[in-house]
């Protein structure tokens, strides 16, 4: 993909250099440091709002507020490193308190809120006095109608941006066990034949979100997401309509990612056979590296729960391991005994690289 064939993302009067969106990464793996590396860099820089505050000595007293401390301080400390650039949050619709989540990034300034892990069915009334674009998170033509319909109706409104997450994605996913069972069988040729159904899905969602486009007068950039992560494959989704692209586990082997250096290392060590489709406490499935910790929740092995009141309709009597604790223990070195999110190809990664080079890799251009 040459130089010239790259059209900036334009979302609103917002431009971004380079048509690309860094997934926010929880927990505290897409933080300031890696968002406003991206956003400098001329991509959309993306802070994971996810137990946010797990770095502060007040969390475990005080989970939410220090949460939302520190929304307002990863948001400020990524604006001095993104010299002008683009700056998102990701929330996911399944946190407690959410609007409480949605209005800190608000205050602190962001640029636009992506949503997902559920439908965002009252996010325009929480943002409609700001200048603050927002995009939901969908992977199918019927969510992607279901959103549409209910922002129109109630809201009278159409999105700014909607980001399609395809089978590949990393984290959790919007698809049922059922289709995701070529992933779970490791059948390769299942996967392929998934992948390339999957492109007139994403054909669909564009059609949506053209109609509801047209009715509000106004351009809805879609980005596409999952297993993108070379010239290829971005010219690709970009053929298919797509304004942009999201990419996630090629930022984390970066030297910019806020992630431990551990952790990053088990992305470069992690094989093909390593990646496992698992269940999570947030009640959709996710990918993520299978070690230590994922075996023995496979065994019935089940740890004390100190609940942080996280995620709406989390029982700590009912489920299999505390979601917070895994993955903070995972993102602060512990990678064995903690829960690693990754995506489809997490096996590539064979070296800690930059930003820069993973822009440049994924696009297929110098920066």
């Amino acid at each position: 993909m040459r130089s010239e064939e790259i059209i900036p993302l334009k979302i609103g009067e917002l431009t971004a250099k380079r048509p690309i969106i860094q997934d926010g990464m929880g927990v505290g793996v897409s933080l300031s440091s890696l968002a406003g590396a991206v956003a400098a860099e001329g991509g959309i820089g993306v802070i994971s709002t996810a137990q946010i505050g797990f770095y502060r000595p007040d969390f475990e007293r005080n989970p939410l507020e220090a949460n939302l401390k520190a929304i307002k301080e990863q948001i400020v400390l990524a604006r001095e490193k993104a010299k002008g650039g683009i700056i998102g949050a990701n929330i996911m619709v399944a946190t407690r308190n959410y609007k409480e989540y949605v209005m800190a990034a608000v205050r602190a300034g962001v640029d636009f809120i992506i949503s997902g892990a559920g439908l965002p069915k009252n996010l325009p009334e929480y943002v409609r006095e700001s200048a603050v674009k927002i995009a939901p998170i969908v992977s199918s033509e019927k969510a992607a109608k279901v959103i549409c319909r209910l922002w129109d109706r109630k809201h009278h409104c159409a999105r700014e941006m909607v980001v399609i997450e395809g089978p590949r994605a990393g984290g959790h996913l919007g698809f049922s066990e059922k289709e995701l069972e070529p992933f779970v069988r490791k059948d390769d040729s299942a996967i392929e034949q998934m992948t390339t159904d999957y492109g007139e899905d994403i054909r669909r969602i564009i059609r949506v979100c053209r109609e509801y486009g047209e009715k509000y007068e106004k351009e809805i950039p879609v980005i596409v997401a999952g297993g993108i992560d070379t010239p290829e494959k971005a010219r690709y989704a970009f053929s298919l309509g797509a304004s942009g692209i999201q990419a996630a586990t090629p930022f984390v082997a970066t030297e910019e990612c806020d992630a431990h250096k551990s952790f990053k290392e088990a992305y470069i060590k992690a094989k093909k056979e390593d990646v496992v489709i698992l269940k999570s406490p947030v009640g959709m499935p996710g990918r993520g590296i299978k070690n230590t910790f994922l075996e023995n929740v496979a065994r019935g092995r089940r740890n004390e729960i100190h609940c942080k009141q996280c995620l709406e309709g989390c029982n700590p009597a009912t489920i299999p391991y505390c979601i917070t604790d895994a993955l903070i223990r995972a993102v602060r070195g512990d990678v064995e005994n903690g829960l690693v999110f990754c995506g489809a190809n997490v096996d590539k990664i064979k070296r800690i690289s930059t930003v820069r080079e993973v822009i440049a890799d994924i696009l297929g251009v110098a920066v």
